[in-house]
């Protein structure tokens, strides 16, 4: 898989390494603003019960 995405990306290397690290922060950024906020709203229980007497 990562051998077809190298290929399949335009220029020397230097500018491929460029492009996949955009794409990797973009991604991340993507995760961290929309993904995990939902998934935690989603999958995570709110009603904590430990410390409660």
């Amino acid at each position: 898989m990562y051998a077809a995405l190298w290929r399949a990306l335009p220029g020397p290397a230097w500018v491929r390494v460029i492009v996949l690290l955009v794409l990797a922060a973009a991604a991340l950024a993507v995760l961290v603003t929309w993904v995990f906020p939902w998934a935690a709203d989603t999958l995570l229980p709110q009603d904590v019960t430990v410390g409660d007497s």
